[in-house]
C-alpha cells in the first residue's frame, strides 16, 4: 500500500511522522506558527508548523487525507505542482488564521491595551486585569505598565497553530473541484455523496464552527477555511478545466 503513493506524498508522510516520533527532541512552539505580533513569532514557522502536531489522532487524520487524496493530485499534476499546491494552501491557512487572530480575537485586548497604556489610572489597571489578565491574579500582582506589556505579551504568544490540516482542506477542495461527481462515503453513513457536496458540507461545517467558537474548541477552523479558500485561487489561476475529469 505505501510502495502505491507518488514520491512527495510518501515524503511528506515520512516526513510529518518523523517530526512527530521526534516531538520530544523539538522545539514545538519555536516551529508553530505564532501569533505575527507575539514576540515568538518569525516567519518560518508559515512553513514549520505544518509539521507540528500534537497528538497522535491529530496526525493520524492528516496522514489519512494525504494518503487518500494527495497521490491521485500528484500523478495529475506532476510532483513539483503538486508540491507548490501542497504549500501555498500550507501558508495560506496559516496567513489566514493569524489573520483572523489580528482582527478578531485579539481585536479587544489590543485595543484594552493601547486604552489602559494611554491612561494607567489604577481604576483602568484593575478594570483591565479583571478581563485579561493571564499572568498571577488582579489581588496578586503589582498593576502597572510593566505589567500590561508582559501580561499583553503572554496573552497573544499563548495561541498557537501546528499541523497540515491546511493543506489537507486544500487537498480536499482541489479533488472536489476536480471530481465533483465522485462518490465518497461520509463515515458512519452508508450512503454514498458526490464530492461536491460532500466538500461543500465540510466547508459550511467549518465556517460554523469557526464563527461560534465553542469554549474548548481548540481546533483552528479558520486555518481549514484558508486552505480551502487558497485552493481554490490557485486553481482559478492555474485554469484548470473541470470538464477534463471526471
Amino acid at each position: 500500500m505505501f510502495r502505491d503513493l507518488t514520491p512527495n506524498v510518501r515524503l511528506l508522510i515520512l516526513i510529518n511522522v518523523g517530526m512527530f516520533l521526534a516531538k520530544s527532541f523539538l522545539p514545538d512552539e519555536y516551529l508553530s506558527l505564532h501569533y505575527f505580533g507575539a514576540k515568538d513569532f518569525y516567519p518560518f514557522q508559515l512553513v514549520t508548523y505544518m509539521f507540528v502536531h500534537g497528538s497522535f489522532f491529530h496526525l493520524l487524520g492528516n496522514m489519512f487525507g494525504l494518503y487518500m487524496f494527495g497521490s491521485l493530485l500528484e500523478r495529475i499534476w506532476g510532483a513539483q505542482r503538486f508540491l507548490f499546491f501542497y504549500f501555498f494552501c500550507g501558508i495560506g491557512a496559516g496567513l489566514l488564521y493569524v489573520g483572523i487572530q489580528h482582527f478578531v480575537d485579539f481585536a479587544d485586548i489590543r485595543r484594552a491595551t493601547e486604552l489602559v497604556l494611554s491612561n494607567p489610572s489604577s481604576f483602568n489597571l484593575m478594570d483591565y486585569a479583571q478581563h485579561y489578565a493571564v499572568i498571577g491574579s488582579p489581588q496578586g500582582v503589582a498593576l502597572n505598565i510593566e505589567w500590561v506589556h508582559a501580561n499583553y505579551d503572554e496573552y497573544i504568544n499563548r495561541s498557537i497553530l501546528g499541523g497540515a490540516s491546511g493543506s489537507i482542506f486544500g487537498i480536499l477542495m482541489a479533488f472536489g473541484y476536480l471530481f465533483p461527481n465522485s462518490e465518497m462515503f461520509l463515515f458512519p453513513l452508508p450512503i454514498p455523496i458526490k464530492a461536491k457536496y460532500f466538500v461543500s458540507f465540510y466547508g459550511l461545517y467549518e465556517l460554523y464552527q469557526g464563527i461560534q467558537q465553542y469554549e474548548g474548541d481548540n481546533v483552528a477552523h479558520f486555518a481549514h477555511i484558508g486552505g480551502m479558500i487558497f485552493a481554490v485561487i490557485l486553481l482559478k489561476v492555474w485554469g484548470t478545466k473541470r470538464n477534463n475529469f471526471y
